[in-house]
């Protein structure tokens, strides 16, 4: 029968997991937002 318990200790997260959240946390991604002022002040600026 399974240990969960023991199992859970045993645990360790992949790295690629670990690896792509300090990817996604640290990525400055333009949102909707920001394209949308932009593309404003560049029209605004012409």
């Amino acid at each position: 029968m399974i240990n969960f318990d023991e199992e859970i200790a045993k645990f360790q997260p992949s790295l690629e997991v670990e690896q792509a959240e300090d990817v996604i946390n640290n990525n400055d991604l333009s949102d909707i937002t920001d394209i949308i002022k932009t593309m404003l002040k560049e029209l605004k600026d012409k």
